[in-house]
């Protein structure tokens, strides 16, 4: 009954944990670059003092779906999409390196190029891109050039000041940490090399890639399998209600 009642106990926290993961996806539906979690459970064996006679279930995150999400024109000069594969580098709160395909872009009032995050955008020498205020327009090119028209200034006099590093790693290459953020799975002090065969498509955005459908039906069965493992608890629980009867009938 304990191996029963071990392995029941183990897979519904385990298939919590799993739908945790699916709440997270459908959270974020309609965040812009989004790339949703995938989960999976196998069993493990139980190592300690005596024999691994026991096994429990663990449910693990193998990594992300890194299917395209649906591009939505906006017609606003600073939205980017990353067309195909690629990203966009940014800078993590710890000021480290970092990858995100969220392309929807604004200047601070200190001039710091930013996703709608607040994270800093990268540029060439790996530091934040800085755009001089004020400016009637800016413009970002296909190859991630970043130009602007300076207040005054005629029509014809746009000034190109950076371009935004773009990169295109290996997907195994990464991981996704805590902050949503893709990072290196084997960091570089300067960062992975910019590719220039990444290209933006301006006045667009990529939206999340999650499958709504798919993650409702997955969370449902997800409840259903969490139901089960507490039937069996239970049903272990008589069980050895049983076994003590009978010992005191002896």
């Amino acid at each position: 009954m304990d191996r029963a009642l071990f392995l029941a106990m183990s897979g519904a926290k385990q298939d919590m944990y799993g739908m945790q993961v699916a709440a997270n996806n459908l959270a974020n539906v309609n965040t812009t670059g989004f790339r949703a979690d995938l989960q999976q459970a196998r069993s493990m064996q139980a190592y300690g003092e005596g024999l691994p006679t026991r096994v429990f279930s663990m449910t693990e995150r193998p990594g992300n779906n890194f299917e395209q999400g649906s591009v939505k024109m906006t017609g606003r000069a600073m939205d980017v999409a990353v067309e195909g594969n690629g990203w966009l580098a940014v800078q993590d709160a710890s000021g480290q390196e970092a990858y995100t395909r969220a392309g929807h872009l604004k200047i601070d009032e200190m001039g710091m190029l930013q996703n709608s995050n607040g994270q800093l955008i990268l540029g060439d020498a790996d530091a934040p891109i800085f755009v001089p205020l004020p400016i009637n327009k800016i413009e970002i090119q296909k190859d991630g050039t970043v130009s602007i028209l300076p207040q005054g200034a005629p029509p014809e006099a746009m000034v190109a000041i950076n371009r935004i590093k773009l990169v295109n790693p290996e997907n195994n290459s990464l991981y996704k940490d805590v902050d949503g953020l893709f990072k290196a799975t084997n960091p570089n002090p300067q960062g992975l090399e910019a590719d220039a065969g990444v290209t933006l498509l301006s006045g667009a955005l990529e939206g999340s890639n999650v499958n709504a459908v798919g993650e409702m039906v997955n969370m449902i069965d997800l409840q259903r399998h969490f139901e089960m493992q507490v039937k069996l608890m239970k049903t272990a629980e008589d069980m050895d209600k049983a076994s003590s009867s009978l010992m005191r009938i002896g």
